[in-house]
């Protein structure tokens, strides 16, 4: 029955349906009709005796070309009739949309950890060659919008997911746009839109992992966002304030990076906290799984503080790039090199997480401003030049030169990557002989 009424409804006038599947259905009789009085004149039954054996066959050529262009015709423009609700969002023809999309599908899994405002340059660029990505971000956000949420309502902070999110979606689209709006005044000002519609879906679905599942999907994004964990979970730092002989500590995100000291030492807490299951799976799954850029101390060490997660990096087989920063971060890396950035890694986390760094080498002062203060190389001799191959190349946005380019990043890492499977077949292939 519900059969019967569903055709009925595609049958329905002025939807522009019948007239293509009759279209169709005559270049079927068509061809089926050539091809049958092609055979006959085969076996010697000629229909028109009176015809030129080679008239015969222009004749059966002609209506076979014909009912086949009947029928592609037909079929095109039943796609496009029956997928037009779809593809809103995508422009351009249809065999292009389809081919960019299978593409993409087709593509590395890739894995991004991070969170703040970095992260996003990975996938935006990232997005375009692949739609198997995983962002995994920090949950540990205890300012701004996302504070308020948090301490309010005791949900996760959403505000690094909604980032991610938006940076996976479509960037024309009016959604994604909507979804980074904030509002300016009144008793939401402050607040962005896609903070408030994750809290109060998480709160209609009744858990942040089906409203993240449920967000993805009306955004349509490219790959997913999952956080590092699901447990409550707030960051403590050591600190050492100017010309101070001892260290403070500070609890929470929001006043770390306000002390205007030099962070010495970062933790979790509680420190036990449990790394979400779907981002450990997500690692150990991947192809190549790319650190940062991000605020190292305060997105990028929350995520592989937590237990589990640095773990799964050092059993994957994916190959794992740290990239780090174009500039230094007032309140959190001032002075650092490339090296101090590494180190700084080391310290919290052990050796022998990633494999590869990748930094920039590019250092332009136009439309910097004043208070860009570039990531300078590890100097040569540095004791990490022994431990990791440093690749350096130009990451910078040229609008805005302390941050990295979308297009320059992710070209610069898919490059390391294809240039690791072919290493890796190389390798093997000297093993076998």
């Amino acid at each position: 029955m519900r059969k019967l009424q569903a055709l009925t409804k595609l049958l329905t006038p002025g939807i522009g349906v019948k007239r293509w599947l009759i279209l169709m259905m005559i270049g079927v009789l068509l061809v089926a009709t050539s091809l049958s009085y092609g055979m006959l004149a085969v076996i010697g039954i000629h229909l028109f005796p009176e015809l030129h054996p080679f008239s015969e066959i222009l004749l059966t050529v002609g209506i076979v070309l014909l009912g086949f262009d009947c029928m592609g015709v037909g079929l095109l423009r039943i796609s496009r009739t029956l997928l037009a609700p779809y593809r809103r969002s995508r422009e351009g023809r249809i065999i292009d949309v389809v081919y960019a999309h299978n593409r993409r599908q087709k593509g590395l899994k890739v894995v991004a950890i991070g969170g703040g405002t970095g992260l996003p340059s990975v996938l935006r660029g990232m997005k375009q060659f692949t739609s198997n990505i995983t962002a995994i971000v920090t949950v540990a956000d205890d300012g701004g919008s996302s504070g308020r949420l948090r301490r309010e309502l005791g949900v996760l902070p959403p505000g690094d997911l909604r980032n991610n999110i938006a940076a996976l979606a479509d960037d024309e689209s009016l959604m994604t746009h909507l979804f980074q709006y904030r509002f300016s005044n009144g008793d939401l000002g402050g607040h962005a839109f896609g903070n408030l519609f994750i809290t109060a879906l998480a709160g209609v679905t009744g858990s942040i992992e089906s409203a993240l599942i449920e967000t993805e999907r009306v955004l349509n994004i490219q790959g997913r966002v999952l956080p590092a964990t699901l447990d409550d979970v707030n960051l403590v730092a050591d600190v050492r304030l100017d010309n101070a002989t001892r260290t403070i500590t500070i609890q929470g995100e929001s006043g770390i990076t306000n002390a205007g000291g030099q962070i010495e030492h970062i933790r979790l807490q509680p420190t036990d906290v449990r790394p979400y299951s779907e981002s450990v799976q997500a690692i150990l799954d991947a192809d190549l799984i790319v650190i940062g850029p991000g605020s190292l101390f305060t997105s990028i060490l929350p995520n592989l503080l937590v237990k589990g997660i640095a773990e799964a990096l050092r059993a994957t087989s994916g190959h794992i790039i740290y990239v780090c920063n174009v500039a230094m971060q007032p309140g959190e890396t001032e002075g650092f090199s490339v090296a101090e950035h590494v180190m700084a890694l080391e310290r919290h986390i052990g050796r022998g997480v990633f494999n590869l760094i990748l930094a920039n080498n590019a250092y332009p002062r136009e439309n910097a401003g004043t208070n860009t203060h570039y990531v300078l190389p590890a100097p040569d001799h540095h004791e990490i030049t022994q431990r990791y191959e440093l690749r350096y190349t130009d990451l910078t946005d040229e609008n805005r030169p302390w941050r990295h380019d979308p297009q320059k990043l992710v070209q610069a890492i898919l490059k390391l990557g294809e240039e690791e499977r072919l290493g890796n077949r190389v390798h093997s292939a000297l093993t076998e002989i």
